[in-house]
């Protein structure tokens, strides 16, 4: 879809494509911010509310018509940036909690959960993000839309959404003062059945945590 296209059939636009592009510059900055470490007492919660606003941006991206570029083949955007340093310095941060369970698809036959990290997640999710958002600088805009829209559906939408629930639910533990098992042992590169999560998760309680990401117990 050319962006005359977009122009003819949207109301307006160029105000949907810059505040998709606002939103997703925000979470870029904010994230970059938190992996600096300036403020790990606040790590988690900023980070609940930063991928829960991507998020809506997600929703709205999946929710409107299909986007196409204008071009058979995309533009070289040269070497992709980096985000080893960026996943490295979050992983440490976040090291008591960065791994969590979870199930690839929920729609798919029962599996057992997968262990994830919440570090290698932002990474991917700042990637596809990333890679979108040279195009827009670019002045490519409709090619950045359409590369957001789709990997919206194909990776970072998916991604982010376990990251929101982990997150979730981590603070929701903390708030609520309940326990939490402890997965960081666990190997992101394997698939683990049910018993074997059961098994190898420790338990640790939520006030040992608190403190250092940020937290508040319910007195």
């Amino acid at each position: 879809m050319s962006d005359a296209t977009l122009h003819a059939t949207d109301p307006d636009p160029d105000d949907f494509s810059v505040q998709i592009a606002d939103q997703i510059e925000s979470f870029l900055v904010a994230v970059t911010e938190v992996a600096r470490g300036d403020e790990p007492d606040s790590a988690v919660p900023f980070l609940l509310l930063e991928v829960s606003q991507l998020l809506l941006a997600g929703g709205r991206l999946g929710a409107h018509e299909d986007i196409l570029p204008d071009e058979r083949y995309e533009p070289d955007l040269g070497p992709e940036p980096d985000v080893d340093e960026l996943r490295e310095r979050l992983a440490e941060m976040l090291d008591p909690v960065d791994v969590y369970s979870e199930v690839f698809d929920p729609y798919e036959p029962r599996k057992a959960p997968v262990p994830a990290r919440i570090s290698d997640d932002l990474a991917d999710v700042m990637a596809d993000l990333r890679h979108g958002m040279a195009h827009y600088r670019a002045g490519r805009t409709t090619e950045a839309m359409w590369w957001w829209q789709f990997s919206y559906f194909s990776n970072w939408g998916s991604t982010a959404s376990a990251t929101l629930r982990a997150l979730q639910s981590l603070v929701a533990h903390v708030r609520l003062n309940q326990p939490l098992q402890e997965l960081d042992g666990l190997d992101t590169d394997q698939e683990l059945s049910e018993d074997a999560l059961a098994e190898e998760a420790g338990r640790v309680m939520a006030e040992e945590i608190a403190g250092p990401l940020g937290l508040r117990e319910v007195k």
